[in-house]
């Protein structure tokens, strides 16, 4: 639509342009603020023809009033910028709005005239970090424009950028633009900014030790998971589990004097020795994870270096040979041995698959959305990424299938078991216990094999920008597991996939001591400071389990599963002989299952439609080299063949279509993805407000009982106007739609004539009422 202006601002410099132009700047901030666009007489034929949408014309002044950003207990105010402009990511124009940038000790801010303000807040609100708000953990990587070249900023700078362009770890991309900020404060801001979230730092200088010094100690109380901090913790483990009989938890790391790497405490077999734990150092030895209702047992074990002279290794292999024979004699069950690292990629193909992942998110316009569009499969297959998802839940289908059906003894092996081998062992627990898939058996789980079992957070998600060889995405790939699980079966589980996005955006808050130790002895060791508030004594480290800290009780609502098929209690009137089993583990028939009439993964029921259009795209998810062996085969098929038991054994469908891509993390920040009204949060709201209402009646049944005044009492329901919602509700809030079309770029092109526009006659749109 072509719009003619009647009266332009001569301190404006609008160009004549098409909407779609990338290469369009933000006007210069007005020295008269209150001076905007005036009325005119409607002209017989606008002289003057702007193809600029509306939306480009309602620019933001910047803010005439001081805002100051909201500091965190120990946070410092290190640079900042005025007159910055920031691009908005809603729709392909390059709205936005003027501000100030600002960079502390623990986070990069854009400050406008909505910072200020209350009014408006998103139901899901984080209290820790705000939607224009980036933690310097969350940077990952920051690129500067040079006369329309974009090129990585790293270390010195001698040119300073006109526009900076900051990608984060959570997939957000923040477009600055800062041609008209003084020259000195662009200069102080970028190289503040790059240095601060890109050069290498030391421990103690993490946002993690200030704030846990100045900060006050009122930690909720009612934080339900279980640490594995003492030696209590484990044994109540052992004996939920009932792994008591034939396991025990040992207290011979006490002053970490095996090793520095293993936990505090931890379980072996009974019949191994404390010198066979000191002998070298812990490895060889194998660790206990989790019992099976039958018995078997699961474990894990990190394997003698490779790299060792005859002698040595002589020695070695008669020590674990001594060791297997021991553990594989009565009472214990049979055992196999699993090496992970011959069985599943490596760590650095995984960092390559997801890096390639990731940047098909990485989208700040849509331009670059829908002329990736139509390669969309063939760039997601090359990643390799959900491929490695379905390796790594077949593998955890196989151990599943030896502990289930075998009755055999599992060990996990890994050079340090702390990697591959915590998210095996993660599965496992999360398919087979079902205390595991609430809330607090979910966080309690994460704690046991990851925190205090030893894995590397401060590498892997390389906090301190030391070196990119030892990063690797490994907790990322087991929440990605997982979240397969919860949206093939949400029932059996008492959290969201919002939990699970909120829980992987926790990685990069530091001020939770969670995710940014390599191992509990690290933690320890770094306890010891001197406080601002007290005298000398140790840091108070918050735990990310404490949600309160981050969301208000209504926003940890969207946290918890209304539909979680919540277990039973068994009915005490029986008798004590009759013990509780999963009914599919009972159910499961030995016998060969029923051929399928297809090769591969794809069953029966696999859409026609899909299996012509993606055939060749996910030909190496079902070639026959790749399928699982027989017993695998039948104990997979016969699982999916009965109905399920949400408090019982859970198996992943894996075939090629089921592993899915995690819109909620992946595609949240993307309008042009999004669904306004539609997606599970249509269903949601409706659940939810059902909820609610119930929940008032509830409520008003109880006050006449008990006779007391009623008042007019109905709960206000949380999701109102659904139809307005998108579909990645709560992180995508009424997001206006993109004004690009629902077609590929090149398409569009081909479907529109340039020429046809100026043919059109012009309409005249008189914007003096709208911009006083």
């Amino acid at each position: 639509m072509r719009l003619g202006v009647a009266a332009l601002p001569r301190d404006r410099s609008f160009r004549r342009l098409s909407a779609r132009d990338e290469r369009w700047e933000p006007p210069p901030p007005s020295p008269r603020a209150g001076a905007m666009l005036g009325g005119g007489a409607r002209a017989a034929k606008p002289s003057f023809v702007s193809y600029i949408s509306p939306e480009e014309i309602h620019i933001k002044e910047p803010i005439e009033k001081e805002v100051n950003p909201r500091l965190l207990p120990g946070e410092l105010l290190l640079c900042e910028a005025s007159t910055v402009y920031k691009y908005m990511q809603e729709d392909g124009s390059n709205r936005g709005t003027y501000g100030k940038l600002v960079c502390t000790n623990f986070k990069i801010s854009f400050l406008d005239d909505d910072s200020a303000s209350d009014d408006n807040e998103p139901q899901f609100k984080n209290k820790i970090v705000g939607e224009n708000d980036i933690t310097l953990q969350c940077v990952d990587q920051i690129y500067g424009v040079y006369d329309e070249k974009k090129k990585l900023l790293t270390g010195q700078l001698r040119k300073y950028p006109e526009k900076l362009i900051i990608c984060c770890k959570d997939l957000r991309v923040f477009n600055f633009c800062l041609r008209y900020t003084k020259e000195e404060e662009v200069k102080r801001i970028v190289s503040g900014i790059v240095h601060h979230s890109q050069t290498p730092k030391l421990l103690k200088r993490l946002f993690l030790f200030s704030y846990a010094s100045a900060a006050p100690n009122n930690t909720d109380g009612g934080n339900q998971t279980v640490m594995f901090e003492t030696l209590e913790d484990w044994r109540d483990e052992l004996e939920r589990t009932k792994g008591n009989v034939k396991y025990k938890a040992v207290t011979t790391n006490e002053g970490y004097r095996v090793s520095e790497k293993l936990p505090l405490y931890f379980v072996v077999p009974i019949c191994i020795s404390e010198e066979s734990i000191l002998k070298y150092d812990g490895r060889g030895i194998p660790i206990w994870c989790w019992s099976c209702h039958n018995g078997a047992a699961l474990l894990k074990m990190s394997a003698f270096p490779k790299d060792q002279d005859d002698s040595t290794s002589q020695m070695q292999k008669a020590f674990l040979d001594g060791i297997y024979k021991t553990i594989s004699k009565p009472p214990y069950e049979l055992l196999k041995m699993d090496d992970l690292s011959s069985s599943l990629p490596s760590l650095q193909d995984i960092q390559i698959a997801y890096t390639r992942f990731k940047q098909l998110f990485l989208i700040d316009n849509s331009t670059d959305f829908w002329a990736t569009d139509v390669k969309w499969f063939s760039l997601l297959e090359s990643t390799n990424w959900l491929d490695i998802i379905r390796r790594v839940l077949k593998k955890a289908i196989e151990v599943a299938e030896c502990l289930e059906i075998q009755h055999t003894n599992v060990l996990l092996i890994e050079e340090s078991a702390t990697d591959l081998c915590c998210v095996i062992s993660s599965l496992v627990q999360v398919m087979m216990d079902s205390y595991s898939r609430t809330k607090s058996g979910f966080q309690s789980l994460i704690q046991k094999e990851w925190v205090v079992g030893g894995h590397c957070f401060l590498d892997r998600c390389n906090h301190l920008h030391k070196t990119e060889k030892e990063e690797a995405p490994v907790f990322l790939l087991l929440l990605n597991c997982v979240w397969q699980l919860v949206q093939q079966y949400p029932p059996a589980f008492e959290f969201t996939e919002t939990y699970l996005t909120v829980l992987s955006d926790s990685l990069y808050v530091p001020i939770f001591s969670t995710f940014f130790f390599n191992s509990q002895h690290q933690r320890d060791t770094n306890k010891s400071g001197e406080s601002l508030k007290t005298q000398s004594g140790p840091f108070r480290f918050l735990t990310v389990w404490d949600w309160s800290v981050q969301f208000d009780p209504k926003a940890q609502a969207f946290l918890n599963n209304p539909l979680y098929a919540e277990k039973p209690k068994p009915d005490r009137s029986q008798r004590k002989t009759a013990r509780f089993k999963h009914q599919r583990q009972l159910s499961l028939p030995l016998t060969q299952a029923k051929p399928s009439t297809k090769r591969g993964f794809f069953r029966e029921e696999t859409d026609h439609l899909i299996k012509n259009i993606l055939g060749k795209r996910i030909g190496k998810f079902i070639n026959s080299s790749d399928e699982p062996p027989n017993s695998l085969r039948e104990f997979y098929d016969s699982w999916h063949s009965k109905p399920v038991d949400y408090h019982g054994l859970l198996l992943p469908r894996i075939d090629g279509p089921e592993i899915k891509v995690w819109a909620q993390r992946y595609l949240r920040w993307i309008p042009e993805a999004q669904l306004h009204g539609g997606g599970t949060i249509a269903t949601a709201a409706k659940i939810l407000d059902l909820m609610e209402e119930v929940q008032s009646l509830q409520v008003k049944m109880d006050e006449e009982r008990s006779q007391a005044v009623s008042g007019d009492i109905h709960s206000v329901p949380m999701l109102r106007n659904s139809a307005r919602l998108s579909s990645l509700f709560p992180f995508a809030l009424l997001q206006r739609q993109s004004v690009k079309p629902a077609l590929p770029t090149s398409t569009w092109k081909d479907l529109e004539d340039e020429d046809d526009l100026v043919k059109r006659d012009d309409e005249f749109v008189d914007l003096s009422g709208d911009m006083l």
